[in-house]
């Protein structure tokens, strides 16, 4: 399959190197032209411009955008809106908000342009080895890109959710558990580096992937984080908030859903950039581990 990539960011480049991998041609646009001549070493097949994207794609055109949620999208599509044509599919693989994804469709099925929206999970290491998706997408636009998203997801790894929106809508709560996920395992970790006993938590954090009823990749992504800093010493407890933590908790309030956990991590992680904590620092590690989320470095070592 051809597909045109914008953005190559963490995400971004390694999904094109996923999809490049599977046999499919990749025509890569980013605003930073270094990163495509990177890319173009990788197999990618680089464009410098909205225009010459447009140009090395084959009509009806398949563009996946994996650019920052917000106006960065808006800014994007209104770039490459005149060199598309009628019947050409648009994907936005990022975090935007379910009511802008809404929107957009709207506006381009105005202009004869189709779109689909897709929540995209797994971090930087499912972006190049398979992702989990959830997409929101008419069913003839589905059954399109289908063959695409099989190819670069885990094996049962990609779900049709439904129409346009509900794919980022189901990736928004999907986003809003995690804060709830690092949060307890933030605590937990906390208890355990300040209680009475001098435990090895990366030891911890491996027998507790084993068999235990909180296993899984997130306590293995903890292992690896003690395995690099056993106390975390090296950086801060400072976890800023994505946005989606935000949107479902707003959501739970427009919907009358409680949702206390999910709405008190997103406080804590307001608290984080106030004050410093072991929690923070687990949280902030494990965002490192799997999304490449930068970490602050820490000012002291004691």
């Amino acid at each position: 399959m051809e597909i045109g990539l914008v953005g190559l960011g963490r995400m971004g480049y390694n999904l094109a190197l996923n999809m490049v991998s599977h046999g499919h041609k990749v025509v890569a646009y980013n605003r930073s032209p270094e990163k495509v001549r990177a890319a173009e070493k990788d197999g990618v097949l680089g464009a410098y411009s909205p225009r010459e994207l447009a140009e090395k794609l084959t009509s009806p055109r398949i563009v996946w955008l994996m650019v920052p949620a917000g106006g960065a999208v808006d800014e994007m599509l209104d770039a490459l809106i005149p060199f598309l044509s009628p019947g050409d599919i648009i994907i936005d693989g990022g975090n935007s908000h379910y009511q802008d994804s809404l929107r957009r469709y709207d506006a381009l099925k105005e202009k004869g342009l189709r779109f689909a929206d897709v929540g995209t999970s797994g971090g930087v290491e499912g972006a190049r080895h398979g992702i989990c998706a959830m997409v929101g997408a008419e069913p003839e636009v589905f059954r399109i890109i289908e063959p695409l998203l099989r190819d670069i997801s885990v094996e049962q790894g990609y779900l049709h959710t439904g129409p346009v929106g509900s794919g980022h809508f189901t990736k928004m709560v999907h986003n809003g558990i995690e804060y709830g996920m690092l949060q307890a395992m933030g605590e937990g970790f906390e208890l355990l580096a300040r209680g009475p006993f001098d435990l090895d938590l990366e030891a911890v954090a491996r027998v507790w992937n084993h068999g235990s009823v909180i296993r899984g990749w997130l306590m293995a992504l903890m292992e690896r984080a003690f395995r690099k800093d056993p106390r975390l010493e090296g950086i801060r407890g400072v976890v800023h908030s994505s946005g989606e933590g935000l949107w479902t908790a707003k959501a739970a309030l427009d919907l009358g859903i409680p949702a206390p956990i999910i709405t008190v991590s997103l406080f804590m992680r307001y608290r984080s950039e106030q004050e410093d904590s072991f929690a923070g620092k687990v949280i902030a590690a494990l965002r490192r581990e799997f999304g490449g989320h930068p970490a602050e470095p820490s000012t002291s070592t004691s």
